[in-house]
């Protein structure tokens, strides 16, 4: 048999598996998926930003056609209200811990207050239309300037997760012995999650097992929520996610329309459907909240950090502490002695805030990275310099070394491509015509956070050789099937042509809601584990088969390579995977690999780093900012795919000149409705706003985080790069930046 050298799967650029289903339309999202004797449900949603249910008249939406109308009158109460995430990121995640139609009182505009139900999704909206609702109006709180004189500290945040006060060192000493600081406070506007497809939801039951098709990023987080609000086991759900067409973040929370579409399809007896419209995205599936940032630097004659406060101030829900947690990066990747860092909210008419990609350190880096440039200035230094010069090359928090680092490398490699000149900036702005040119720089940093509980793929070798992967995760636009592929091929010694994999169903082996950057790294290790186990039981097979050119010999002497099982030292002793299996009379081989994640306690610093660059055109008549090019370089660990890897960080770095210069929601203080809730008047970046991008990958092995040594790349991307799009516009312009976004008014001439 000749010898064959194999080249790694993991690493190189494959198209997506999905790809040609999702360009030819073949591919069908939860809205789009075939169910006999589908009714449809139409979500009304209150006018009111405060008060309650006086009365509500459902006769003119049963005369046109509705064939149920569910209100607080007549909808099954929930069983449980799960807290809003467990420890670990498993189990229900239902987003808030309020679910509507319970009872009378209204906490927010656009809460669910009814939902009809008709035969056609025509009809059903027509007849929500004509749903009459009667309020007791009140006051709606629901900016920060609405609820000054209720500021709170709660003890802890995050889904009370993490504390509301940490501090290390002696801050107040520091900054007395500083000799520089500054001190800034930043404003960002609430976001919302505007994924090209709104949230669905569809189910149908069988006996006491019910079976939904949810746009979601975690089957199994919708799953446990889905149990528990009815009181079923999960045994009784399945969750189906095909396709999903973008997530980040507003899908990973179970809102309630998920639970609406199997309690009405009980009650009803027949399949419904509910499928949010683009305003009820607005009000259905949370937010990143409005939120204002101060931060004080203290440094030192030498430019040495020595002091960092940090307190963050934002609106969150009548029921739940949440605040993303802006300040957990930020007061670590800076080697900074000295730390105070709080967190206070006011409880406002809003949903509970969410994840939003980059969640916490989005905006946090963001705060620090702009007070950093503003020390530059303030001590005459390079940015760029002073940014390596207080790199924490440990975690200051515990003092434990990184899993793995690379800042510095990242930010050179990125420096070098960029052309960066400390002499040049400092000169100022350039011109080009009436434009003027800036540059900024912007340090990247995201946790590396760890699921708390096994992950698990299952692995089936089939009796011609092919291999099939399984696994309870699905594919939110991020390509994990098409990784999962090569980790499987490489771990099985298999082309890539000759895998498959399945996802998207809770009837495979369990796999947690790929949140927080976790998912390339816990489903890579599951992958990895069940098809390197397998590959291991076929060779038990061959040495054992006297039939095997195998028999008898070592099995640590054995590799696997494109199909075929050789002694590393002397690859023409081989034998065939198909051949092993037909000689043995097996239809196949298959097992279930289990990853355990590492404690949560390991003695290391978790957090993945990334630099990023923009040179921006600002026109000082018109106000106008152009991002002309931007260049990043990340420390994700090991790349899976080079081509997938691009792709997400270029949607963040995107995404970041999106956080920087448009994304906005404005509140109408009268009733506290979202007044630009529509892609018409929330801004997003479209083809001719996107830069020039030159991205950069800075490997490096970490043998701690997982058995690839995978960090994940999902919110890298987007965080740093705003910082350096605000950092090139105040060189252009010389004016500081307090509000986020920029807009035209902050930069005309007074």
């Amino acid at each position: 048999m000749t010898a064959t050298v194999s080249k790694p799967l993991v690493g190189r650029g494959f198209d997506r598996l999905d790809g040609r289903a999702k360009v030819t339309g073949s591919a069908h999202y939860t809205a789009e998926i075939p169910i006999p004797d589908l009714a449809h449900a139409v979500i009304v949603g209150a006018r009111v930003g405060s008060g309650a249910v006086r009365s509500i008249d459902t006769r003119a939406a049963r005369a046109a056609g509705a064939i149920a109308v569910f209100t607080h009158a007549n909808l099954p109460r929930v069983a449980a209200l799960p807290s809003a995430w467990p420890s670990g990121f498993g189990g229900p995640a239902p987003g808030q811990t309020f679910f509507p139609m319970q009872d009378t009182t209204i906490h927010y505009f656009g809460q669910p207050v009814a939902v009809v139900v008709a035969d056609t999704f025509e009809a059903a909206k027509y007849a929500a239309e004509l749903i009459e609702v009667d309020y007791d109006a009140a006051p709606a709180v629901v900016r920060l300037d609405d609820g000054r004189d209720r500021i709170y500290q709660p003890e802890k945040v995050f889904c009370g997760m993490v504390p509301a006060r940490q501090s290390r060192g002696d801050f107040a000493a520091a900054a007395a012995a500083a000799a520089h600081s500054v001190d800034v406070t930043y404003h960002f506007a609430a976001n919302h999650h505007n994924p090209i497809e709104c949230s669905a939801t569809a189910a149908f039951w069988e006996g006491d097992t019910v079976t939904v098709y949810d746009a979601t990023q975690g089957v199994t987080a919708t799953q446990a929520t889905i149990a528990a609000y009815l009181g079923i086991s999960v045994a009784h759900v399945r969750v189906v996610a095909n396709y999903v067409g973008g997530g980040f973040g507003g899908k990973a929370m179970m809102w309630p329309h998920v639970t609406l579409a199997p309690t009405i399809a009980r009650e009803l007896g027949r399949p419904v459907k509910v499928v949010l419209n683009r305003e009820q995205m607005f009000y259905g599936t949370g937010l990143r909240e409005e939120q204002e940032q101060r931060v004080v630097l203290a440094c030192d004659g030498d430019g040495v950090c020595t002091g960092l406060l940090h307190h963050k101030l934002s609106v969150t829900s009548q029921f739940d502490d949440w605040a993303e947690v802006s300040l957990e990066v930020a007061g670590k990747a800076y080697g900074i002695p000295h730390w105070d860092g709080q967190y206070r909210l006011i409880r406002g008419n809003t949903m509970t805030p969410t994840f939003m990609r980059g969640p916490g350190e989005a905006s946090g880096m963001v705060a620090l990275e702009c007070a950093l440039d503003e020390l530059a200035d303030e001590i005459g230094s390079d940015p760029v310099e002073l940014r390596l010069r207080n790199h924490a090359a440990i975690d200051p928090e515990s003092g434990h070394p990184w899993t793995s680092d690379g800042y510095a490398d990242c930010v050179r490699v990125a420096a070098e491509r960029f052309g960066w000149s400390a002499e040049h900036r400092r000169a100022g702005p350039r011109r080009d015509g009436n434009w003027l040119l800036g540059w900024g720089m912007g340090s990247a940093g995201y946790p590396v956070y760890l699921p708390g509980q096994p992950q698990r793929a299952h692995a089936r070798l089939l009796a011609d050789g092919m291999l099939v992967v399984r696994a309870a995760t699905q594919d939110f636009g991020t390509g994990v099937a098409t990784a999962m592929a090569q980790v499987a091929g490489d771990a099985m010694g298999l082309p890539f042509h000759r895998v498959r994999v399945e996802i998207g169903d809770t009837r495979y082996p369990n796999i947690v809601a790929a949140v927080g950057s976790m998912g390339a790294g816990m489903i890579s290790a599951a992958v990895h584990t069940a098809c390197s186990d397998l590959r291991a039981q076929l060779i038990s097979v061959a040495v054992g088969d006297p039939g095997s050119p195998l028999h008898g010999r070592a099995p640590a002497e054995i590799e696997g390579i494109e199909g075929v099982l050789r002694i590393r030292s002397d690859p023409a002793i081989a034998d065939d995977y198909a051949a092993v299996l037909s000689r043995n009379h097996l239809t196949d081989l298959e097992t279930i690999g289990t990853w355990q994640p590492p404690a949560q306690d390991i003695p290391y610093g978790k957090i993945t780093f990334g630099a990023q660059f923009a040179e921006v055109a600002v026109d000082p008549d018109l106000g106008l900012v152009r991002v002309r090019r931007m260049v990043g370089a990340f420390a994700p660990g090991r790349v899976l795919n080079a081509k997938l890897a691009r792709s997400q960080v270029l949607g963040g770095m995107n995404w970041g000149l999106s956080q920087a210069l448009m994304e906005a929601t404005l509140c109408d203080p009268r009733d506290g409705r979202w007044a630009n809730s529509s892609l018409l008047e929330y801004l997003l970046p479209v083809h001719a706003d996107a830069p020039e991008v030159d991205i950069r990958f800075v490997e490096m092995q970490d043998e701690i985080v997982n058995p690839l040594g995978v960090k994940g790349l999902g919110e890298l991307g987007m965080i740093g790069a705003a910082a350096a799009i605000l950092s090139a516009v105040r060189h252009a312009t010389g004016r500081p930046i307090r509000e986020i976004p920029l807009r035209i008014e902050h930069l005309l001439a007074e």
